[in-house]
């Protein structure tokens, strides 16, 4: 199968400090693939440089076998790759339904064919009753699923999902999980940074582990969950003892 995202040798300085060292990963479409660790350890800036908000100082990145780096995240969302951010900052003033159409015009002109796509969205996300509603007035968990839902507005091939269970309580996290995989069941390859471990080991195929800057590990979930410099970086003596 063709490799859908590629990177290869990724460097990231912000002065002297190495925020992403030497990194290569590579998801092939319909992976749900996730990324882990310490706080600090690069994760969203590595999402930053792969979604063009940030220029690499080395290395080389490919979607769908061409290289992007250099190009704009606009350009890069017109290619099929997008991301949410942690903090779900939605134009506030304006309504749930007119937010989404803002991620659908990214790739429609007309106001009805984007209003006809943001109902779709809004239905696969379980907001069609939100969409009347200024976004403002949501708390965090559907803001959270309305940055989702703006995202998927754009048509991702790859959806770059940055902590969206943040904040989150159980049941908020599990009805975000079934949508998420409502949206793997859709054909959208999904690149995951979580810290809510039981989620992330359900829902992925693949994880991989940064540590200061460095991939330390990748492979299923079962493997990184028991992997010596994963535990000992991230996941800790408890977690091992918790799953048995």
């Amino acid at each position: 199968m063709p490799v859908l995202l590629e990177a290869r040798g990724v460097v990231k300085r912000f002065g002297g400090l190495f925020a992403v060292r030497n990194v290569d990963l590579e998801i092939e479409p319909g992976e749900t693939v996730g990324l882990i660790g310490p706080n600090g350890a690069g994760k969203t800036t590595l999402f930053s440089v792969l979604s063009g908000f940030l220029q690499p100082e080395g290395g080389e990145i490919r979607f769908d076998g061409r290289p992007v780096v250099g190009l704009t995240p606009e350009e890069l969302v017109r290619r099929g790759l997008c991301r949410t951010f942690q903090l779900a900052k939605p134009f506030g003033n304006m309504t749930v339904l007119q937010n989404v159409m803002v991620g659908a015009f990214a790739r429609l002109r007309s106001p009805s064919q984007s209003t006809k796509e943001a109902e779709r969205i809004l239905e696969l996300t379980g907001m069609t009753h939100l969409r009347d509603v200024l976004a403002k007035t949501l708390p965090v968990e559907l803001r959270k699923r309305l940055e989702v839902a703006r995202s998927l507005a754009t048509h991702p091939r790859l959806l770059l999902l940055d902590e969206v269970m943040a904040g989150l309580n159980p049941t908020e996290v599990k009805q975000m999980r079934d949508l998420l995989q409502a949206v793997s069941r859709q054909g959208i390859t999904l690149f995951i940074i979580e810290h809510v471990m039981a989620v992330i080991m359900s829902l992925c195929q693949r994880i991989l582990v940064l540590h200061h800057g460095e991939k330390i590990a990748e492979g299923p979930p079962a493997q990184i969950a028991r992997h010596p410099r994963v535990v000992q970086a991230y996941l800790g003596e408890e977690y091992l003892l918790a799953e048995g």
